[in-house]
């Protein structure tokens, strides 16, 4: 099985998150940036699949130059090798042009079985990025998956839904996304931190993989944020004493936000 995962670099959900006053777009020097926590299962699960049954995990990822952290992450948890989309033409690319950067990027990989990706991430949460790569691909895609098996032909997997477990099933090469109950992710260990130092990272340009500036980047997305502002500061609540009339001042007081 030749896998590919792919992986982003976010700001931490613990640090403060904000826009950039230039173009509105998220302000990732602001921030500590981390792997994905979402990535981290996806890895997790390629690399389930490769011990039980062989092959090697490729690591595919779309960002700046600080995103070799989160590319090391991934080839110390166990990952075989990794290639990294970085160019400063790709700054606010939306999501369809990210998809189609991957997309490109996943053909520069030599006999890829399989993709593997998270559901959604946390620094945009638009959920549709693995199923338009699988549709620029022309792949079958599998998305939001909590069980994932495979046969070396085939692949199949459970989603969760409100409704119940829907089963589905399709012929490789494939997409699939998983979600946080997938697994749970393995701890580096020293000897595998220390092995992802000599990994091989292939860094590529737009021009090394076959993408146009035209095709990516803010000028070129399909919405823009063109002005933003931070909350507002929580102001003190409105606090009643109960002398016996509390329920009256309560009722008094949601008439006259006209919520009642």
């Amino acid at each position: 099985m030749n896998i590919v995962v792919l992986v982003k670099q976010v700001p931490d959900t613990y640090s403060e998150r904000k826009l950039t006053d230039a173009d509105h777009t998220l302000d990732r020097e602001s921030a500590d940036a981390v792997l994905d926590e979402i990535n981290e299962r996806a890895v997790e699960e390629a690399l389930l699949i490769k011990e039980a049954q062989g092959g090697e995990v490729t690591v595919v990822c779309l960002g700046p130059d600080r995103a070799t952290d989160a590319i090391r992450k991934a080839l110390s948890m166990g990952a075989d090798k990794a290639v990294h989309l970085s160019d400063e033409a790709l700054h606010g690319s939306d999501a369809p042009a990210t998809a189609r950067a991957l997309a490109k990027v996943v053909g520069t990989v030599e006999s890829v079985d399989l993709v593997i990706a998270g559901n959604e991430a946390t620094d945009g949460r638009s959920g549709a990025v693995p199923a338009m790569v699988a549709e620029l691909l022309g792949w079958p895609q599998l998305t939001y998956a909590r069980k994932v098996t495979t046969d070396g032909s085939t692949v199949g997997v459970e989603r969760e839904t409100d409704a119940g477990i829907t089963t589905l099933e399709a012929n490789l090469p494939a997409v699939v996304s998983v979600t946080e109950k997938i697994n749970e992710p393995r701890y580096p260990s020293f000897k595998g931190i220390m092995a992802a130092k000599k990994k091989p990272v292939t860094t590529l340009s737009l021009a090394d993989a076959g993408i146009e500036a035209s095709e990516v980047g803010l000028a070129n997305a399909a919405t823009q944020v063109v002005e933003s502002a931070p909350a507002p500061p929580k102001q003190a609540g409105q606090q009643v004493t109960d002398e016996g009339s509390g329920g009256v001042a309560v009722v008094e007081f949601l008439a006259g936000q006209k919520l009642v």
